[in-house]
């Protein structure tokens, strides 16, 4: 089974996360073949719009695939994982392409943030958003995430989203303007998106390029501040070693502070 698929109709690329087994975690492939796929869309005067949603009502990506970190215990592994994560982020905002994440279920961690960087975010009655990273990794979001995240949604927001490790329902997620419609389950949510795809789609190309390109200008001017060694800190301690095999045995963990 492909891991993520990928059709173009009518001038609108839709990309599927699909592992709904895994509520579609996200495998180091599957982030690839999303940069890769990024890149493909700008160049494609065929696709005028992008919609990015998951496989199945359970879920558009509950973050990375935490076996992928088993083996992680060096900064080096550390900061590799963030910058294959911000080159994947990167590519889709800098996809000249309108983008639209449609949220059904579970939105967490990596899930989370490509919802982040979409242009428009749309949800289902049911969807659940946010980094519950203090509860189950103990590793922390790098600085770039932390700025794009501060500039959706507020630097207060972040704090409280990320200390309490709670996720947002869909009407508090509309009310805080971090989705622009909640649609009453996952049929309507798909209809709605294509539906707004195709009206974007009719729209000036150039007005939504620049549009687009001049938010990303604007939140690139917050991402200038070093915050390496935050993320070698959680990652390289016994804390998130700690978190990583509490979750795979499905214990809670014993967080120690080192």
């Amino acid at each position: 089974m492909e891991e993520l698929l990928y059709e173009a109709r009518d001038g609108i690329g839709f990309v599927t996360l699909n592992r709904p087994q895994a509520r579609n975690a996200l495998t180091f492939p599957m982030y690839e073949r999303l940069r890769a796929l990024a890149a493909e869309v700008a160049e494609d005067r065929a696709v005028r719009v992008l919609v990015i949603t998951g496989a199945g009502e359970k879920a558009f990506a509950a973050g990375t695939d935490i076996s992928q970190f088993t083996e992680f215990r060096t900064a080096e592994d550390a900061l590799a994982y963030e910058e294959r994560i911000d080159h994947v982020l990167s590519a889709l905002e800098a996809c000249p392409k309108p983008t639209i994440a449609a949220i059904a279920g579970a939105c967490t961690g990596g899930g989370a943030g490509i919802a982040a960087v979409c242009d428009i975010r749309l949800a289902a009655a049911n969807a659940r958003i946010g980094f519950p990273i203090a509860k189950t990794l103990g590793n922390c979001l790098s600085m770039a995430n932390y700025a794009r995240l501060a500039a959706l949604i507020g630097p207060a927001r972040v704090i409280e989203l990320v200390y309490t490790a709670r996720l947002i329902e869909a009407e508090e997620a509309r009310a805080i303007g971090l989705v622009s419609e909640v649609l009453p389950d996952h049929a309507a949510l798909q209809a709605r998106a294509a539906e707004l795809a195709r009206t974007i789609a009719s729209h000036a190309p150039l007005t939504l390029r620049a549009t687009k390109e001049a938010m990303r200008r604007l939140r690139l001017a917050a991402r200038q501040v070093q915050g390496d060694d935050l993320v070698t800190m959680c990652f390289t301690s016994n804390d998130f070693r700690e978190g990583v095999e509490s979750f795979l045995a499905r214990r809670p963990a014993n967080w120690t502070g080192t």
